[in-house]
């Protein structure tokens, strides 16, 4: 292993570009890379085979940092702690990151266990649905546009390394998802047989929508199916994060016992 790149600038192009992408959530897009930060993220991403372009380590961690880390890629940089701080987004700043290219564009797969984003704000409810997503076998997760964005850096840390799992495909119009070849469920609060009395498809693409304003109106028009979930407690509705993970397990659990 080659002795790593020192920095010391605070204005070196590299810390700038990690600036961006930690502290803008769309930087990504306009960059093509995204930035992960901390020994969870990192492994989760060596785990699943993917390998990041540049990493970064603060001087104080570079000493103790794991070999597996250490050795993840040829470019390698350390970087004083106070500099690599002032990148981060974080309250408590990672002393090591990954700078990793996006995946390649892609439409998306056809007759995929799929989750369907439809204009969720929230980061962290994104996040929680795409770690639901890739627990119970769901492959695929597109986003109609007005989606959180999905590989910024809120959404990364809520997702805790479910983003290298899956396949992701953003800004998407409802008529992109015409030709899934699976299909359409949709969840609502006051209408639809009951989750636990429904027999779910396998595969199927499952619709989630905006925390207020739920599934819009073409989606829903394009469902096949529509379901609740029972809340003997009284609550109104749930939490869309809890919603989605309720009725994903619930299509990994009918798949499963449809297969012995």
């Amino acid at each position: 292993m080659s002795e790593p790149q020192r920095i010391h600038s605070r204005d070196n192009p590299l810390l700038k570009r990690l600036r961006s992408l930690s502290q803008d959530n769309t930087a990504y897009r306009r960059l093509g890379q995204f930035w992960i930060e901390g020994d969870h993220l990192c492994t989760a991403l060596l785990a699943r085979g993917g390998r990041p372009v540049q990493a970064v380590f603060s001087e104080s961690a570079w000493e103790r940092a794991d070999m597996v880390l250490k050795r993840a890629c040829e470019r390698v940089v350390v970087v004083p702690d106070r500099l690599l701080a002032a990148t981060s987004g974080l309250e408590s700043a990672s002393s090591l990151g990954f700078l990793v290219d996006l995946p390649a564009a892609a439409g998306p797969l056809q007759g995929a266990p799929t989750l369907v984003l439809d204009r969720l704000q929230d980061a962290g409810n994104v996040g929680s649905l795409l770690r639901s997503a890739a627990a119970f076998g769901f492959r695929q997760v597109l986003a109609i546009r007005g989606t959180a964005a999905l590989w910024s850096p809120k959404v990364l840390r809520a997702a805790m390394g479910a983003h290298f799992a899956l396949q992701l495909c953003e800004l998407l119009e409802p008529f992109d998802l015409k030709h899934l070849e699976v299909p359409l469920l949709v969840t609502s609060s006051h209408r639809g047989q009951w989750l636990h009395e429904s027999v779910l498809p396998w595969p199927c693409a499952w619709v989630l929508g905006h925390e207020g304003q739920g599934v819009g109106s073409e989606l829903e028009a394009m469902a096949g199916q529509s379901v609740r979930i029972a809340q003997p407690g009284g609550e109104e509705s749930l939490n869309v994060a809890a919603a989605g993970a309720i009725c994903l397990h619930a299509s990994a659990v009918s798949a499963r016992l449809a297969t012995g």
